[in-house]
């Protein structure tokens, strides 16, 4: 028998101290070299999106994926491309990530989340949009942790 698998996987990262370097004017270059590095390692970018201080991500993965491995490389990868295309040297991301499991029937809603982050945040600021998702999600952090 084959291996049949349906996952996928909502990934969110900030800037260092939740900076606001990604511009608008390479935002949408960026957001697609993040989705080329999603396919060169072998998973499927469903929805590559966020604001000037941190990106959402949907993504389809393989049974072999880790995702720790996966967004490690995501994460050195759009940081080479902004050092290298940008020149912006000071640019790195924060530690960690936050990752939820997305479910095939909430896929086109999560997208939808995705498309509309600059809208979204206008309203809201990452921490608590970040604080948010945690909470709908169910899992319990630390504030501290959070800044």
């Amino acid at each position: 028998m084959s291996t049949y698998h349906s996952i996928h996987f909502h990934i969110v990262f900030s800037t260092k101290h939740r900076k606001p370097w990604i511009e608008e004017e390479w935002i949408e270059d960026f957001h697609s070299y993040i989705g080329g590095t999603i396919k060169g390692l072998g998973a499927i970018p469903l929805k590559v999106g966020g604001v000037a201080d941190h990106v959402h991500l949907l993504v389809g993965c393989k049974t072999t994926h880790r995702p720790c491995d996966l967004v490690r490389e995501i994460k050195k990868a759009a940081t080479a491309w902004v050092h290298s295309e940008i020149g912006f040297m000071p640019f790195v991301w924060q530690d960690g990530y936050a990752i939820f499991s997305v479910s095939p029937d909430a896929c086109s809603t999560v997208s939808r989340y995705i498309e509309n982050q600059k809208e979204h945040h206008r309203k809201m600021t990452f921490l608590e949009e970040l604080v948010e998702i945690l909470k709908l999600a169910g899992i319990e952090f630390d504030p501290q942790y959070l800044e």
